[in-house]
């Protein structure tokens, strides 16, 4: 498809189209807290609470480099 291959398609999905899509999420989080009035500290804990799974992702991302250079 437009030159590609299967396993760029994959990949762009997996990083790019992942990645839009936790960037959306830590937006829903924001929201989240802005409209709960959370403070702080309250906003401090809904991040680590509900966006703590999207650090392992980006973990990955971090040992897949170091792993191929």
């Amino acid at each position: 498809m437009f030159g590609f291959n299967e396993e760029q398609i994959a990949w762009f999905g997996l990083t790019v189209g992942v990645g839009a899509f936790m960037l959306y999420m830590v937006f829903i989080v924001a929201q989240l807290a802005w409209e709960s009035k959370a403070g702080k500290f309250g906003t401090f804990v809904i991040f680590l609470g509900l966006a703590f799974g999207m650090l392992g992702f980006v973990a990955k991302l971090i040992l897949e480099w170091f792993m191929t250079r």
